[in-house]
């Protein structure tokens, strides 16, 4: 008869619970840290190697830091990454004053006791972000095609919204961001709801004795509570619109018209790296991976500041 190796267990002291000894907790996490290593650790430390490097995949030569010194001192890069910078920004900015504080409003009024129709409201709210970016990108395309609309707003009145919001330098990124804003709002509203779900009602009943109405309540013992929870949300929209790639590419395309006016650093990282510059259309891994390198850098540099100050707070 063939024997089974058991693991051991320690002696238990009191009134504790025997656990195996050694090291068997580290079964529970491989799956999770092979993971992560494989699909994530990896491939960040390979795309960092790989900025130091410059041609294709078949004749890569080694050239230190010069990719990274091309990237600021020539003329078309360091125009062409700026301009992205600088639209990768207001898009996060959009995102923070509409999509963020939106998420905060509803969350407010989900979570109102007398609020009738909670859960249908919260579908709504929630339901674009199942949708697939592709599909959304491209309904909205069509719905603010002056073409298409131009039948519908006239007899009501609002024949000003018939205009090319897609095609003006002027009007382009912000309307994909707001586009982004509407599909994305259900994400930072149910956080908002969750964290203002955990605050003891003995707290706001408390303020509510003492004279104070809904909205002071709300600003000056709710949203001091849940402030953690703000930072992380404005943290995750930070990391997410600056590598944003795929609202812009569904609406806009790859080249971020007009004028490269709807250009992020995630449609200009995918230009470069992968499908190459427009119109030779030869990619430059390797410079691709300088402007990935730089990302990641500045968001190390932001992020983490920024979670010591929200996430350190009792």
């Amino acid at each position: 008869m063939t024997t089974t190796a058991q693991p051991k267990f320690r002696k238990p002291r009191g009134g504790q619970r025997m656990e195996p000894s050694g090291y068997y907790w580290l079964l529970y996490l491989a799956p999770a840290l092979i993971f992560y290593v494989v699909f994530m650790a990896w491939p960040l430390l390979d795309s960092i190697r790989l900025s130091l490097y410059t041609g294709n995949l078949h004749n890569r030569s080694y050239v230190g830091l010069e990719n990274f010194t091309r990237l600021f001192t020539d003329a078309e890069l360091s125009t062409r990454y700026w301009r992205a910078f600088g639209h990768t920004w207001y898009f996060f900015l959009i995102h923070l004053l509409f999509q963020n504080i939106l998420g905060l409003f509803f969350a407010a009024l989900l979570t109102h006791p007398t609020l009738k129709g909670r859960t249908f409201y919260q579908t709504v709210i929630f339901l674009p972000t199942t949708f697939a970016v592709a599909i959304t990108g491209f309904l909205w395309k069509m719905l603010l095609n002056p073409t298409w609309i131009e039948s519908f707003v006239n007899p009501l009145g609002l024949g000003f919204l018939a205009k090319p919001w897609l095609g003006q330098e002027s009007t382009a990124l912000t309307t994909v961001s707001l586009v982004s804003c509407w599909q994305w709002v259900g994400i930072p509203t149910m956080m908002f709801v969750a964290a203002l779900r955990g605050i003891p009602e003995d707290l706001t009943e408390a303020g509510a004795i003492e004279g104070a109405k809904n909205w002071q309540n709300f600003f000056y013992i709710k949203l001091p509570l849940i402030f953690p929870v703000v930072g992380m949300v404005t943290i995750l929209t930070f990391v997410s619109n600056f590598n944003a790639f795929d609202v812009v590419f569904a609406m806009e395309g790859a080249n971020a018209p007009p004028n490269f006016s709807t250009d992020l650093i995630g449609t200009l990282f995918y230009r470069t790296g992968i499908a190459g510059m427009h119109p030779i259309g030869i990619p430059d891994p390797g410079m691709g991976a300088t402007i990935a390198t730089v990302t990641f850098l500045m968001l190390m540099i932001c992020v983490i500041p920024s979670l010591k100050a929200t996430q350190g707070r009792d």
